[in-house]
């Protein structure tokens, strides 16, 4: 007979690896810098161009240029996105490593 402070034979789980909790906290911020409507549409708008200019990317969002800029910013911190700047302009991209890696993160809860 189980006591009803025993966890359930499918509840246990043995505790993260130290390499787990890497690949945990890089996955939580990676989602993190998704966890925006605004920034998962830039996101998007970036897999299905090769690059957009900054001007564009704001001409396709419902946002203030200094509110799209501060979602850029997240996503370039993280990784997802890449910025030149290509003279008075700011050309971003996707960075491929960087959500291959977001995928198999998430591919691997």
């Amino acid at each position: 007979m189980s006591s009803r402070n025993s966890p359930a034979p499918c509840c246990e789980v043995p505790p993260a690896a130290p390499s787990d909790e890497k690949s945990a906290e890089r996955l939580a911020r990676l989602a993190w810098s998704l966890a925006h409507p605004a920034r998962v549409a830039i996101v998007r708008l970036l897999i299905a161009r090769r690059a957009c200019l900054c001007g564009e990317i704001v001409d396709r969002l419902p946002l203030a240029q200094s509110t799209v800029s501060q979602h850029l910013k997240i996503l370039k911190e993280a990784g997802l996105i890449q910025g030149e700047v290509d003279g008075p302009k700011v050309c971003y991209c996707i960075n491929p490593d960087t959500l291959n890696e977001l995928k198999a993160l998430i591919a691997g809860l």
